[in-house]
């Protein structure tokens, strides 16, 4: 008997189901810890679009191909059977394939250490509207998935793209990364095995989970919430995604502009910022990012977002030249004030605020470096103190923009 999909599906992923069938999204990055249903959903969603898609075939994606008999086939397989439709599908295992009888249509299964067949596939009809990578964080980074997505979707009215894992510990890891940036025709969903009914999991897990909760609650944190809580590597832990409107803007009072010069592999990083003495909050509004740009271009883009020749801007002092380049077009640009300790002191002072509020939209490369940036480590995984001087050029430009605040001790 064929059981409705409302009654098995994961009831984190209700939601996911209906943005299907609205088209609402067309691609889904699905994280989170053991026992979400994240895998479980993905197969049920895929056969169920098999069937009421006659023209689409579905391309099943791990790193490593053999593991895909006994990971990713077999979790489809048991989609199959829970949907009450096993006798209307066969299951060959070399090379993976699982085929709808009624319509030839086939769910393909790859390793993408098998590139060629990727590359070169050729369906017999219709064409591929549906990829699963499975364990993204596996595979070798954005460009080895964007190629295969190239190689794989190409045309068609139905384009479905899922991808699946369970969050790696170190926010530095790729899919981590990937995961911070949204774009339109992309829904991104974090679960835990908290949303799911508990006979679904069972005692037993339920029961390992909260033991670990108690004797080790980072662990716990990362294997069953699917948080990439690092290994207690991070910088900043104080760092939080506020939407700030332009009406909350306006009411800034306390403005500062820091400048990191760079030209090219680094950049020439600007951000502007308000800080709430009162409260040791800092706000991270605007930000702006140049390459291979020279000081003239630059400081028109900055007059573009209007920035005017009253405002202070507080400058890396490394470059006296481009320094003084600025006061000649008209800015009141002045090099921040170093000296011994500055770069500990500051770092020390950021980290201690009550919150830094930085608006991921508007300042997607200050949230981005303050998110993951990370106490570098030894061999055997220890924290090497002092702090890493790579992907921390926002960092810096926000640390001049508060030179004037923290080099008064006591702030």
């Amino acid at each position: 008997m064929i059981t409705k999909l409302s009654d098995i599906m994961p009831p984190a992923y209700k939601e996911v189901h209906r943005s299907i069938k609205t088209g609402d999204y067309t691609q889904f990055v699905l994280k989170g810890g053991r026992g979400s249903g994240k895998s479980s959903f993905v197969s049920e969603e895929v056969v169920l679009q098999i069937l009421q898609n006659p023209q689409i075939h579905a391309v099943v994606l791990r790193k490593v191909g053999n593991t895909i008999r006994t990971t990713v086939f077999t979790q489809y397989e048991w989609a199959i059977s829970e949907m009450g439709l096993y006798d209307e599908f066969t299951f060959r295992i070399n090379p993976p394939c699982i085929t709808y009888k009624k319509t030839g249509q086939r769910i393909l299964f790859f390793g993408a250490d098998d590139a060629g067949k990727i590359k070169s596939l050729k369906m017999p009809f219709g064409y591929v509207g549906i990829l699963h990578f499975e364990e993204l964080d596996q595979f070798n980074g954005e460009e080895e998935v964007r190629n295969i997505e190239q190689s794989v979707l190409r045309g068609g009215a139905i384009s479905l793209e899922f991808k699946t894992f369970n969050p790696p510990q170190t926010a530095l890891n790729w899919a981590n990364k990937y995961c911070l940036r949204d774009k339109p025709s992309q829904l991104i969903v974090h679960s835990d095995y908290r949303s799911m009914p508990a006979e679904w999991l069972g005692q037993r897990f339920l029961d390992d989970a909260e033991y670990l909760k108690t004797i080790n609650p980072r662990a716990y944190e990362h294997e069953y919430l699917g948080i990439a809580n690092g290994t207690g590597g991070n910088v900043f832990s104080n760092v939080v995604n506020l939407k700030m409107s332009d009406e909350l803007i306006k009411q800034f009072d306390r403005l500062s502009n820091g400048i990191d010069w760079g030209y090219y592999p680094d950049p020439f990083a600007f951000t502007r910022i308000h800080f709430d003495a009162a409260r040791r909050d800092l706000y991270i509004y605007d930000e702006l990012k140049l390459l291979k740009t020279g000081n003239r271009q630059a400081a028109d883009k900055l007059i573009e977002k209007g920035i005017t020749y009253e405002d202070l801007l507080i400058c890396d002092g490394a470059e006296p030249k481009s320094v003084s380049d600025f006061r000649s077009y008209g800015f009141q640009a002045r090099e921040a004030i170093k000296g011994a300790g500055s770069v500990d002191y500051s770092m020390k002072w950021l980290a201690s605020l009550n919150h830094i509020y930085i608006d991921a939209d508007r300042c997607p490369e200050s949230w981005e470096e303050f998110t993951l940036y990370e106490y570098e480590k030894d061999k055997e995984g220890n924290i090497v103190s002092g702090y890493p001087d790579k992907n921390n050029h926002f960092i810096d430009s926000v640390r001049y923009a508060t030179n004037h605040i923290w080099k008064r001790r006591g702030q």
